[in-house]
């Protein structure tokens, strides 16, 4: 094999994939997890795949175990198939944290044309997942076959995730097949079988591909033990309610947080009755008070009262230090509990507290709510980051907890307003001013923070400008959140060496223009996700010197997205001696469905289009 027919383009393609899990009944009982694979090299960046690591966790004292394993490559050599098989040797372990090592190993020989085969065997005493299996990554699949042999004191919630169906699935019953300590029980098999698989390929726009890639999950849902009783695993959003409200790290930091920054609240709120303009006090102050260490987490990791003495910490200690001070402040407010983007949609079918990874405040002010987080100073009040922007969150109120839509309240904006005036040298001279909001205006004042002085946040702004000649740079309500950020450049920009030709060619599109498409797949299988909308506006104008004028006037466009997605404009005038463009572009949703994809592939595909035209100047004299 050369190609692989139904991706000619891949690098390698697995020929077999099989796995299987069963629970041991002796020693540990703890879960057998045996894996074996075929794989063939296609092309040289296939050659990566030959580098293997196997994670091994770590439980609490008890610890996964490799118990072996065995890989081969196989090549052709004088027409013979000839094997190198891995030596023990050359496996070696590294301790990645305190949770998890890492077993890694690179088969021997391997080039263009090898197949590589890896078999091993791993005990791990976690069952709460049993063993998830990914039927998707980055190269593509013949055949992947997962077996799960469960006994029946064990009973999970086994679901089916991303886009791709199942060619085939059998559910089999095996008798007596756990026998611990003389006790019988029978076993459930399941057999699950996908053919044909895609590989997995990440696009712009989209959340973790946890989300999206192909896999079997198994949660634990309870045990029932020979003696009767009964462990229940997966709980009630009840159970969890009352977990988090006693949880050390959570519920009692809240409680105690109160007493730890009451003197410095009554300070900030004074005589404040306003219940916005108090909870915006108690907001800046919580803002400016921490320096955030970038680590996620919906639990306090220092404690409220350690973190406001340092003035430092997680996600956790932050935004409950938060939610403390406003609930101190008399404000009615709530933890909402999320999944950042990175970290996967959380499940809705029932409550899995892991799947959660930050907490911000969500604040009530008569019919209005407010979403708090203060962990980023560049954050106005309202407005949560866009790694928050997730879907929907938990919250959990004073009686019970419930569902809660993210919806941004800003979009992405940016104006840009060119005024240029052609010089006799060949230049074009004068300012390129851009208004930034929303989450422009954060992602830009983040940027401009990183600077000590004008002076080199000047020469930044030059090198990404390439051909462009910065000569001033004014920034405008840099600090001030609450207004729009706005950027004005003197420049000068070279575009032709004579003006003495009779037709004169040049592209107007001197900044902000899409160089590439950010769709490029034929399909795609999931959603396209822009965390929130985005709206671009640019205005070129352009003076012409006397005896110059525009050849032709480009086309006009304009594109509309069905069901209110968004909209594409583009003109151009020549009024007396200026032109003067207008090119503005509207993403109004956040999601797209697949089906839709196509269409804003296309859109895309136009305005690059567009954004790669040459104006035509001629001499009228």
């Amino acid at each position: 094999m050369k190609t692989y027919a139904p991706d000619t383009i891949a690098e390698a393609v697995y020929l077999n994939e099989f796995g299987e899990g069963f629970i041991k009944d002796y020693d540990d009982f703890n879960l057998v997890y045996e894996y074996h694979a075929k794989i063939k090299i296609l092309r040289s960046g296939g050659l990566k795949i030959a580098n293997f690591t196997i994670p091994v966790g770590k439980f609490k004292g008890r610890e996964e175990t490799l118990v072996s394993v065995e890989a081969s490559t196989f090549n052709i050599s004088s027409g013979q198939i000839q094997e190198t098989k891995l030596m023990r040797k050359t496996v070696y372990t590294e301790a990645y944290n305190k949770n998890l090592d890492l077993v890694k190993f690179a088969l021997p020989n391997v080039q263009v044309g090898s197949v590589i085969e890896i078999q091993y065997r791993l005990e791990t005493p976690n069952l709460f997942n049993f063993r998830n299996w990914s039927f998707q990554n980055e190269f593509p699949k013949k055949r992947s076959e997962y077996w799960a042999t469960i006994p029946g004191n064990y009973i999970y919630n086994i679901t089916l995730r991303g886009f791709l169906k199942l060619t085939s699935q059998e559910h089999d019953v095996i008798s007596d097949c756990f026998r611990p300590a003389g006790q019988q029980a029978d076993c459930a098999r399941y057999k699950f079988v996908m053919t044909d698989i895609p590989a997995f390929v990440e696009e712009e726009y989209m959340t973790a591909s946890s989300n999206f890639i192909s896999e079997i999950n198994f949660e634990l849902s309870e045990i029932k033990y020979f003696d009767g009783h009964v462990d229940k695993i997966t709980k009630e959003w009840r159970d969890v309610e009352d977990e988090l409200r006693h949880e050390n790290r959570f519920g009692l930091q809240l409680k105690r947080g109160k007493d730890i920054v009451d003197e410095k609240i009554d300070q900030i709120i004074g005589g404040e009755s306003d219940p916005l303009t108090k909870s915006k006090k108690i907001y800046d102050f919580i803002k400016s008070w921490y320096r955030w260490n970038e680590t996620m987490g919906k639990y306090s990791e220092l404690g409220i009262k350690k973190a406001f003495d340092e003035g430092k910490g997680n996600v956790g200690d932050i935004n409950l230090s938060l939610i403390a001070a406003l609930k101190y402040g008399g404000l009615n407010v709530e933890p909402l509990i999320l999944s950042t983007r990175d970290n996967g949609y959380p499940l809705d079918l029932h409550p899995v507290l892991s799947d959660f990874d930050y907490v911000v405040a969500k604040l009530n002010i008569q019919d209005h709510v407010y979403l708090l987080d203060a962990t980023d100073k560049f954050l106005p009040f309202g407005v949560l980051p866009v790694r928050c922007l997730n879907g929907k969150g938990r919250v959990l109120g004073d009686k019970e907890s419930y569902w809660y839509t993210i919806i941004p309240v800003e979009k992405r904006r940016r104006v840009v307003t060119l005024d240029l005036a052609l010089q006799p040298e060949g230049n074009f001279t004068g300012t390129i001013k851009t208004i930034y909001s929303g989450y422009e205006a954060i992602e830009k004042r983040k940027d401009i923070s990183l600077f000590v002085n004008d002076e080199d946040l000047q020469k930044d702004i030059q090198k990404d400008l390439k051909g462009i000649t910065v000569n001033k740079v004014t920034i405008e309500n840099a600090t001030d959140l609450s207004k729009p950020l706005t950027e004005s450049l003197d420049v000068s920009i070279p575009v032709f060496d004579d003006l003495n030709a009779q037709s004169l060619f040049f592209n107007p599109f001197f900044v902000e223009h899409w160089e590439k498409n950010p769709f490029r797949s034929p399909e795609r299988l999931y959603p396209v996700d822009f965390a929130a909308p985005m709206e671009e506006v640019m205005v070129i104008s352009l003076k012409l010197p006397p005896g110059i004028t525009l050849d032709d006037i480009p086309e006009k466009v304009a594109l509309v997205l069905p069901n209110g997605g968004g909209r594409y404009i583009f003109g151009t005038q020549l009024l007396q001696d200026k032109i003067v463009i207008n090119h503005s572009l509207v993403i109004a949703r956040t999601m797209y469905t697949a089906e839709e994809y196509h269409v804003l592939k296309e859109l895309f595909n136009r305005i690059i289009q567009v954004q790669n035209i040459d104006l035509v100047l001629k001499r009228t004299n």
